[in-house]
C-alpha cells in the first residue's frame, strides 16, 4: 500500500499507484474491483486535438480525463462520477500529477436528474468533447462480477445505456464531438443511441490482433451534423506474435502520441 494513497480510502481498501503514458502520468485506484486500463487510454488519447473543454462522463479515478490533459496542455476538463470514493481518488489523481487548476472533479449522476447535474456544474452545451467509457451493456452474454463496485462500472441495461448517451449530447456544445469506447458486442444499441442523436458518426473497431474479430470499439458523434456514418478498418492492438504492442498503440500507451482517428 503506498504511503501517498487518500487516507479516506485505507479503512475502506487498498489503493495501488499505477503509471501511464510511460509515468507521465500516475494514478491512485483500487486495488481490487474495475481497475483503469487499455480502454480508459485510449478513451483520453481519442479526443481531437482541437478540443479544450472536456467532459468526462462516469470518470472513475479520472483516467482517460487525465491522459487528455497531458497530451493538450491548453485543455481543461469536468469529470463527473457517482461513486464517492472514486470522486476521492480522482480528485487526489488531479492534485497529485499538478492538474488541480485545469480539472474540475463533480459529483454527479450520469441518469439521474438532469437539474441536479446542472448543479453540480455539468451545464447543458458547454463542451466541445464529451466522453465516456460506460457499463457494459447487460445482455446476458456474461456474469455480474462478485465485486458489488466491479459490478456496478461493468454491467446496465439498453435503456440506461440509452440515457448515457442522451446526457452526452445534452452537455455537448452544438458542433462538438461525443465519444464511448465499448465492447464490440454490444455495438448495436450504443450505434441505435448515437444515430437518434448524432451525424457524422464514426465507428473504430479495435482487435487483439491482425485478422481477429474486434473485441471492443471507439464511436465518435457530432453534435448538429448531418454527415453519414463512416466504418473505419479495424486496427490491431498487437503485432500477430507475442504480446508487443503495434507502433501505433506502442507510442499511444508510452505517451508520445494520441490516437487519430
Amino acid at each position: 500500500m503506498s504511503l501517498d494513497q487518500p487516507k479516506a480510502f485505507v479503512k475502506h481498501q487498498s489503493v495501488t499507484r499505477d503509471a501511464f503514458l510511460g509515468g507521465r502520468l500516475t494514478l491512485s485506484q483500487p486495488a481490487q474491483g474495475f481497475r483503469a486500463g487499455l480502454d480508459s487510454v485510449l478513451l483520453g488519447a481519442a479526443v481531437a486535438e482541437t478540443r479544450n473543454s472536456l467532459l468526462d462522463l462516469g470518470s472513475g479515478v479520472g483516467t482517460a480525463a487525465l491522459v487528455a490533459l497531458v497530451q493538450n496542455p491548453g485543455r481543461t476538463a469536468t469529470l463527473a462520477e457517482q461513486n464517492a470514493e472514486m470522486v476521492e481518488l480522482a480528485k487526489a489523481n488531479v492534485d497529485h500529477n499538478g492538474l488541480a487548476g485545469r480539472a474540475n472533479v463533480v459529483t454527479a449522476d450520469v441518469v439521474g436528474p438532469a437539474a441536479e447535474r446542472r448543479a453540480a456544474g455539468i451545464v447543458d452545451n458547454g463542451f466541445d468533447s464529451v466522453i465516456a467509457n460506460p457499463p457494459f451493456f447487460a445482455d446476458g452474454g456474461g456474469t455480474l462480477a462478485a465485486d458489488a463496485g466491479r459490478a456496478g462500472a461493468r454491467h446496465m441495461d439498453a435503456s440506461a445505456l440509452d440515457l448515457w448517451i442522451k446526457t452526452a449530447a445534452g452537455a455537448a456544445a452544438a458542433g462538438s464531438e461525443v465519444i464511448f469506447i465499448y465492447p464490440a458486442p454490444s455495438l448495436a444499441p450504443l450505434l441505435a443511441g448515437f444515430v437518434k442523436r448524432f451525424g457524422a458518426i464514426t465507428v473504430l473497431p479495435l482487435t487483439p490482433r491482425p485478422g481477429e474479430a474486434a473485441n471492443r470499439v471507439l464511436v465518435r458523434g457530432i453534435k448538429g451534423s448531418r454527415a453519414p456514418l463512416t466504418l473505419l478498418a479495424s486496427r490491431a492492438l498487437h503485432e500477430a506474435e507475442g504480446r508487443a504492442f503495434r507502433s501505433e498503440f506502442d507510442a499511444i500507451f508510452r505517451g508520445t502520441a494520441r490516437l487519430v482517428w
